[in-house]
């Protein structure tokens, strides 16, 4: 019986414009493609990869979600007066992150950033679960859950190991031979880019050593297995940042409450904005048209970016800042860094791409078509197995 592997490799922020650049796997690539990607970040772009959806069928887009309510972090505002020059470090807050995903039992991927303790008893959080594993998203399907419903011997890394821990664990299985679907995950090019930007000499060794590690797995697969089909894929790109703007300044200056008036989420590349007061909201937007390194989006965007939700969890107004700049402070760092994501998705640096040893079908060109090139990979090796 011909055995065959269909191997997905993951590569974090592997851009169209970052591959055209520097080129990759060029011996093995016999097809390659820039891919739309979805409005948001990795929170809304694995999701739609994985199910093959939108953001406003999966359910999955910002991590955090405005729900006073509902927040499991009430108790911060214990501690929101503790000084910030101890607690806004980032190691202490990644391990403070760790203490309250292990307290609330979540087993997605769960980081508090830079959100100050008094403004995190306004949200939620959304990815509690780990949707790498099934059962994992919000709403529909992913393609673990596609596996497992039908017995299909497959293996995924796991988010939380290492790239050299994932890459040994994916050749210990391949030395079984009894998988048919790998799924390969290598998230370290996008903490690289951010933190140096995509021009850096260490970018190129970066993909050169992927280029090697990837080629070892391929060999090994070609011992175990009669056919080994390969696909490299990402979930968005990477744009060179130029400068930022001191969004918070611009909002504090108007006297307005938060919590009272309005709350916020201020990410990197964007803002979020909610109305306790609905009379704040015109200051607000008042003070914002003033600012030309972004814009309010409109419903028109929205619904064009497949981002509708019908409600307003989200946000009730969405500042976006044009590509290149950063909100800085932010609740997601407070100081400019040289790499980000989480522009407009049809600017020329956000868009994903997917490279293959096989000819790509006409029909990808979307994240959203990722899931059912998986499933196809899959049917055929089922087929040549019989």
């Amino acid at each position: 019986m011909k055995r065959k592997l269909a191997l997905f490799t993951f590569f974090d922020a592997l851009g169209w414009e970052i591959y055209k650049h520097y080129g990759f796997m060029a011996d093995e690539v016999r097809d390659a493609r820039p891919l739309q990607t979805v409005f948001g970040f990795s929170s809304a772009a694995d999701p739609s990869i994985l199910s093959g959806q939108y953001p406003e069928a999966h359910g999955h887009w910002s991590s955090f979600i405005y729900d006073p309510k509902n927040s499991p972090f009430k108790l911060m505002n214990m501690v929101k007066h503790l000084p910030r020059s101890l607690f806004d470090r980032w190691r202490v807050r990644h391990w403070l992150s760790k203490l309250l995903a292990k307290a609330y039992g979540f087993t997605g991927y769960f980081e508090i950033y830079s959100v100050p303790f008094g403004v995190l008893p306004h949200f939620d959080y959304l990815e509690k679960r780990d949707y790498f594993v099934p059962g994992g998203i919000l709403k529909g399907d992913t393609i673990f859950d596609w596996l497992s419903q039908r017995g299909i011997a497959y293996h995924c890394s796991n988010w939380r190991l290492s790239e050299t821990e994932n890459l040994a664990a994916l050749q210990q299985e391949i030395s079984k031979g009894e998988i048919q679907f790998a799924y390969l995950y290598l998230p370290a090019l996008d903490g690289l880019m951010h933190g140096v930007g995509t021009r850096h000499a260490k970018v190129a060794e970066k993909l050169r050593w992927y280029e090697g590690e990837v080629k070892k797995i391929l060999a090994q697969a070609r011992e175990n297995y009669d056919e080994v089909s390969f696909y490299a894929f990402s979930d968005h790109g990477m744009a060179d940042v130029v400068g930022s703007v001191d969004l918070i300044a611009v909002i504090e200056k108007l006297g307005l409450k938060f919590g009272q008036d309005y709350v916020a989420m201020y990410d990197s590349t964007m803002a979020r904005f909610w109305f306790p007061n609905p009379a704040a909201r015109a200051q607000i937007e008042q003070a914002l048209a003033q600012v030309p390194e972004g814009r309010v989006l409109a419903g028109a965007d929205l619904k064009r970016w497949h981002c509708e939700f019908g409600d307003t969890r989200f946000g009730e107004l969405i500042f976006l800042l044009k590509p290149g700049l950063l909100i800085v402070p932010s609740f997601m760092g407070l100081k400019a860094i040289p790499g980000m994501h989480g522009y407009d998705p049809s600017h020329k640096d956000s868009y994903a791409c997917v490279l293959s040893n096989r000819v790509l079908p006409k029909n990808i060109h979307d994240l959203t078509d990722l899931r059912g090139l998986m499933e196809a990979e899959i049917k055929q090796g089922l087929e040549v197995g019989v």
